[in-house]
């Protein structure tokens, strides 16, 4: 299986060269402010890309994600939309999440410390592939001011889950990848710091074994 990695997006899908798999994963941030017209615009932009499978999950950026959640949803077509749920795609299974830790007033933020862990002790153990918009603490989370930011619940709740694949965003200017034996970590921002398409989607391969970083 061919996977597809990509977030915070910001408006900008259309400049995005995506290239071909089976299964694309977004991290969020897709829009600016979370407009109806801003999320409908991404799910036209989904629709048209040629994956049989494409899971989304909102960032602190995509609000009608917490205002209006059905309207939202129903504006991803086909895309299946997670939100502290999961969904099985070709044996794999794959968790989604929109939290993390309180950052200015944007949307599904929470406190650091047990909301947080509430929220990672709904991921199964079995999970193959988790797609967090925030990442962990002290992986790919570094700002440009040097502040690790990421959440230290997550980084608690990876060891307890162990998923093969985990995939983020919402730190821009972290973008990029980390190998461990058991496990690849992806930022896969697209935007830079000054929200503009710098980078490409990062393309993993799964061959029934472990997850290979092909292009990234």
């Amino acid at each position: 299986m061919r996977i597809v990695c990509l977030s915070d997006t910001h408006n900008l899908h259309d400049h995005v060269e995506v290239p071909d798999g089976d299964l694309l994963l977004h991290g969020g941030d897709f829009t600016g402010r979370g407009n109806r017209a801003e999320v409908e615009a991404f799910g036209k932009w989904l629709a048209r890309l040629p994956h049989a499978h494409k899971v989304v999950i909102a960032g602190n950026h995509d609000f009608l994600f917490t205002r209006k959640p059905e309207q939202a949803r129903a504006l991803l077509g086909d895309a299946t939309y997670l939100q502290d749920s999961g969904v099985r795609i070709e044996g794999l299974s794959v968790w989604g999440s929109p939290w993390q830790p309180w950052f200015h007033d944007w949307a599904f933020n929470l406190q650091r410390g047990s909301p947080l862990a509430e929220k990672w002790a709904l991921v199964p153990p079995s999970t193959d592939i988790l797609l967090t918009h925030g990442p962990p603490h002290g992986v790919l989370d570094t700002t440009v001011g040097g502040e690790q930011v990421g959440c230290e619940e997550l980084t608690r709740a990876l060891e307890r889950i162990r998923p093969r694949l985990h995939v983020f965003g919402h730190i821009h200017e972290c973008r990029g990848t980390q190998q461990r034996t058991d496990r690849l970590t992806i930022n896969a921002c697209i935007c830079n710091l000054a929200y503009r398409t710098e980078h490409r989607p990062v393309v993993v391969d799964w061959d029934g074994r472990q997850m290979r970083l092909v292009e990234g």
